[in-house]
């Protein structure tokens, strides 16, 4: 078994994924905050107030050194700015996408897909046939794919058409939401592969 060789880790990306974490941190801590603010007693919403002031103000300087980092190198501009030439997709979800998966691009649809967790694996054993689910991959990916595979069922020209025609063909809302995840994710990966934006790129199948 020969393993592939993987490129040395660029120092600066995983410097940026380490601050997209901690932003990912106080995004859930202040979320948190705010929930228990709507029925905290009106002695203490100060108080919980506080922290939420200070972790505002911390997101935004983290978006700002985000945006300064992705600004000084070319690769990560155009590849931002093919990814949010998708309708529906904007520097929220773009930036982590782009920091969690840096192989887009690169790889084939299907081992892309199973990179990130999309991939129908089987589980069979012996003569029998289990059923199939996708299972592993990178959460972070994956959640940000699936966050805005909800919205773009909805809004999203091709996707939307495309999940109406699985749910006509009798799929579960699970398992055409997740079929339209990787035709998302497929048709991110050509754009980037060939270097065109939505507008000028053809939809590949899924």
């Amino acid at each position: 078994m020969r393993p592939l060789p993987r490129p040395v880790p660029d120092v600066q990306a995983e410097a940026l994924r380490a601050l997209l974490a901690r932003r990912r941190q106080l995004v859930a801590m202040r979320t948190t905050a705010q929930h228990r603010l709507g029925s905290a007693p009106h002695r203490l919403q100060a108080d919980i107030q506080a922290p939420i002031t200070w972790r505002n103000a911390r997101v935004a300087a983290m978006d700002d050194n985000l945006d300064t980092t992705r600004r000084a190198r070319p690769v990560w501009r155009e590849r931002e700015a093919w990814l949010r030439s998708v309708p529906g997709i904007g520097p929220g979800c773009a930036r982590p996408l782009g920091l969690a998966l840096p192989e887009v691009g690169t790889l084939r649809r299907q081992r892309l897909a199973a990179l990130v967790g999309v991939a129908p694996v089987h589980r069979d054993r012996g003569t029998l046939r289990g059923s199939r689910a996708i299972w592993g991959g990178r959460a972070h990916g994956r959640a940000t794919l699936s966050m805005r595979t909800r919205v773009a069922v909805r809004y999203h020209r091709v996707l939307k058409a495309y999940y109406e025609r699985l749910r006509t063909a009798g799929k579960a809302a699970t398992v055409a939401r997740t079929a339209c995840m990787r035709k998302l994710l497929t048709i991110l990966n050509a754009m980037v592969k060939h270097h065109t934006s939505w507008h000028v790129q053809e939809v590949p199948s899924a």
